[in-house]
């Protein structure tokens, strides 16, 4: 199985992008997913987080009613749509999914996609 994330670019500050994360791969399911982002020098963080079905969704609150996470199940993607973006959202965002294969739940990462800010 494989996470690919892409939307990631330079923007201006008060602009917005639009993430995607696509998982690939054997037979699966996927159930919570998450976006994270690392900035540098700091800890990752938990940025949002949806549950299987997309029913429910939990935030940071530094992105609050700012970002939106969203699912696609029949495509196995997940989305974070970013709006009235600062200079401090530039990270690396990292998709992370939680997928069933047989009996067993595995934690899978994507690469990351880079996310600038300019003020």
């Amino acid at each position: 199985v494989q996470l690919v994330e892409s939307g990631g670019g330079l923007v201006q500050a008060g602009g917005s992008l639009r993430l995607s994360c696509a998982a690939s791969g054997s037979t699966f399911s996927i159930n919570a997913m998450d976006w994270y982002r690392q900035a540098p020098g700091k800890q990752r963080e938990l940025v949002a987080r949806i549950t299987s079905s997309g029913g429910s969704t939990t935030y940071a609150n530094s992105v609050k009613g700012r970002f939106t996470i969203s699912r696609d199940n029949a495509k196995n993607t997940m989305y974070l749509q970013m709006n009235s973006l600062k200079p401090e959202d530039t990270a690396v965002y990292y998709c992370h999914a939680e997928i069933q294969i047989g009996a067993f739940q595995y934690s899978y990462w994507g690469q990351g996609t880079q996310v600038t800010v300019s003020s």
